[in-house]
């Protein structure tokens, strides 16, 4: 974001929608918030970012239009005093199942202005979940002709995925015009991240969730706070479960035990950045939909973690019994593993293993009910089903 500090090397920690915004909000890894997969909801009673703002005054509010973060699938709601599902959007000609960009900004500024009018004194946590850009990548017309796409409607996938991104991006800028007009920008801290990257194409897939690849985990992250935070770029790794420890320290408000997440915020304000940091993955099966599935829901449901120690990134493909061992500097695009399957898996990689799986055996102790079919079938239309 232009004039803020800008993650070079940001990634989410699961490329999956539910599970990592899960993980942002708690700065909890999946295996721990127990949300492992779509339709899993998080254990009760966690701390989070959202619930310790409350806690200092705040009013808390988000706006969702993904069909993955509605309370029952999430349990996000208990975190929010207000927590809205905008789904009134058609995909696919199915249900309704998710609102567009301009829905979200129209509907949070209007939030924006009652909050001024009739809260002002209040300070204020908003959250606006943007769907766009995503699956099944819809053609922009008017952006299209602004980046010489042309109105063809074969138009390949990733282009079409360019218009989504240049779509949502004109929205997010109507959101931030709304606090400069009521004279916000620099007693508000924005912060702008995505859940998840995207593969469009890569290594023969297209999507998000099932691998841990760098298209699937890197994600733009920054948090801008004009006056306040110099703009700059930070090279060093940074995860999504950083942003609520960080955030609360910038606040000057405690953070609470058990976040995973590293506070950035000594770093942002001038302090050297950690350069050898280890930072670990996890990847699972997409959605839970039959009763026979939800019993041992998150125990099978683990596809693959993985570890990033220096310029080295080592991925388990748990099903396959892969491993995988890629220079991240030199083939940026991992195409080379750099071991076979038969060789050992590092003892960072296998501890992490260890503690993963043990969390899932012991969350499967209460196992989660199995989705309705309306849930079933909006989770098959956004591409989340097997």
């Amino acid at each position: 974001m232009a004039g803020g500090v800008r993650f070079e090397q940001a990634r989410t920690v699961e490329p999956l929608t539910g599970p990592a915004l899960c993980s942002m909000l708690t700065s909890k890894y999946p295996h721990e918030h127990g949300g492992t997969r779509n339709g899993l909801r998080m254990r009760t009673g966690l701390a989070s970012l959202p619930k310790a703002l409350q806690a200092y005054g705040y009013r808390t509010c988000a706006f969702v239009s993904n069909w993955t973060l509605k309370d029952k699938m999430t349990g996000l709601a208990e975190h929010f005093e207000e927590y809205e599902s905008v789904l009134t959007r058609r995909r696919w000609y199915l249900f309704r199942s998710e609102a567009t960009a301009d829905d979200l900004t129209e509907l949070s500024s209007s939030w924006l202005s009652e909050h001024m009018r009739d809260s002002a004194e209040r300070p204020f946590f908003l959250w606006v979940h943007y769907i766009d850009p995503h699956w099944p990548y819809r053609l922009h017309d008017e952006y299209a002709e602004r980046l010489g796409l042309g109105r063809s409607q074969n138009v390949p996938p990733q282009d079409r995925y360019d218009t989504e991104i240049a779509f949502v991006d004109a929205a997010i800028g109507r959101l931030l015009e709304a606090l400069e007009r009521w004279s916000l920008t620099r007693n508000t801290i924005v912060v702008f991240a995505s859940d998840h990257g995207e593969s469009l194409g890569e290594h023969g897939y297209w999507g998000h969730g099932r691998h841990l690849y760098e298209p699937s985990l890197r994600i733009p992250m920054s948090i801008t706070w004009p006056g306040t935070l110099e703009p700059q770029a930070i090279e060093a790794r940074a995860l999504i479960t950083d942003l609520a420890p960080t955030i609360l320290h910038l606040l000057g408000r405690s953070t609470p035990p058990g976040f995973a997440g590293f506070d950035w915020a000594t770093v942002l304000e001038g302090g050297a950045a950690p350069q050898d940091r280890i930072t670990y993955y996890e990847a699972h099966r997409g959605a839970v939909i039959s009763r026979h599935d939800s019993e041992l829901a998150r125990r099978t449901g683990l596809l693959a973690v993985g570890v990033i120690a220096g310029d080295h990134k080592e991925v388990v493909r748990v099903s396959k019994s892969e491993r995988l061992l890629f220079d991240l500097v030199n083939d940026p695009e991992e195409l080379d593993s750099l071991t076979g399957n038969k060789e050992q898996v590092s003892e960072g990689l296998g501890a992490w293993m260890q503690v993963v799986n043990d969390s899932l055996v012991q969350f499967d102790d209460t196992p989660p009910q199995p989705l309705d079919e309306e849930s079933i079938e909006q989770l098959r239309s956004l591409g989340y089903v097997d």
